[in-house]
């Protein structure tokens, strides 16, 4: 969901510059030296720089120098995708998510979650509205872009609310503008906690990876190929998690994804969502495209991970992402996860690349 920082290392540079004069025997008019003149100014700037280095622990805010500097954060504005794009995806991948201002709390335990498998640095948020974008660029800058037009933020996080499906329809375009810039992309919901890496399960050359939303246990050496649609005459696959490849049949998908989504638009005797549109996209694709049911063991659904102790006792160890879904609630998906021991974001702060927000 900044943006890297990126230590360098420095030499401390002498703060006053020998007098070469007395070397020839020749004089100079003595200058007056005020702290609060340039000169001075420079000279506390650069002990700053300095003792942050030698002693980090020293090191000042994030913001500091610049906190009162409003052309520091606007110029985020600018910042566009395919900019943000190559600056964390530089291995050819990028872990997207979308995030508005009040789901900064679940944005942070997941970001803890992925600094620990080590792919903190290929995370890219796209903010959905403007404080967003320059609290995250704030805190680690270059992490967070916004791709305009902002969606109405006081609607935006409602679940079933015409706000929440003009911010989730917003999704597949994301991702196709990142696939068209070459990029693997691995999206997800950031009420998500990562226990393992992801990537091994991605295996192979397929196009598109998902995982099943079902709650009922499927056996361990399940099918990888699309399930059979259920009672609604489509599948019933997850669209918080999906690992796409820069490929034509890929680019298929996400623009059936759109299309369905105009097909189906909010109403308020029908509240939709995108993931009805992205499972029709899915069966309307099949055969076309290289499809990938992700492992279940590996990826459950919270109606599974979170309703089925025996299940998760008997699976212990084999667990990579799990989603806090099949619940509503900011507040009851935070006590859910705390009673599992997946809300990090109190103990553990200072693992997350944003740091205490």
């Amino acid at each position: 969901m900044s943006l890297h920082q990126r230590q360098q290392s420095q030499h401390q540079q002498p703060l006053v510059t020998p007098d070469l004069s007395s070397r020839h025997g020749t004089t100079s008019p003595q200058r007056s030296f005020s702290l609060y003149g340039p000169t001075g100014i420079t000279i506390l700037l650069s002990m700053i720089v300095v003792m942050g280095v030698l002693f980090p622990w020293m090191r000042p805010p994030a913001g500091f120098l610049f906190k009162n500097n409003e052309g520091s954060l606007l110029r985020w504005r600018d910042y566009t995708l395919a900019e943000a794009a190559a600056f964390v995806g530089k291995n050819g991948t990028i872990i997207l998510c979308a995030v508005s201002q009040p789901y900064l709390p679940f944005l942070n335990n997941w970001l803890i979650s992925i600094a620990r498998q080590k792919h903190q640095e290929k995370v890219l948020v796209v903010a959905e509205d403007y404080a967003t974008l320059y609290k995250i660029n704030e805190k680690w800058p270059g992490h967070a872009v916004l791709v305009p037009p902002a969606p109405e933020s006081q609607t935006a996080h409602k679940f079933g609310s015409q706000g929440f499906f003009n911010f989730t329809s917003r999704r597949p375009r994301h991702l196709l503008q990142i696939l068209d810039l070459g990029y693997n992309v691995l999206y997800n919901d950031v009420d998500m906690v990562w226990l393992a890496d992801p990537f091994p399960y991605m295996e192979g050359n397929h196009d598109v990876y998902f995982s099943d939303d079902m709650a009922a246990v499927k056996p361990l050496d399940h099918s990888h190929s699309l399930p059979p649609p259920g009672k609604k005459g489509r599948t019933y696959i997850c669209s918080c998690l999906i690992f796409l490849r820069p490929t034509s049949g890929t680019k298929k998908v996400m623009m059936r994804w759109i299309e369905e989504m105009k097909l189906q638009p909010w109403s308020t005797a029908k509240k939709s969502n995108d993931q009805p549109a992205f499972n029709w996209a899915l069966n309307k694709t099949h055969g076309e495209v290289d499809l990938f049911l992700l492992p279940q063991v590996g990826f459950p659904s919270g109606g599974l991970y979170f309703r089925n102790k025996t299940w998760v006792e008997e699976t212990m160890g084999r667990h990579v992402i799990i989603h806090n879904n099949y619940i509503t609630g900011f507040e009851k998906k935070i006590k859910r996860f705390r009673e599992f021991g997946l809300w990090l974001a109190d103990d553990h702060v200072n693992e997350s690349p944003l740091g205490r927000i």
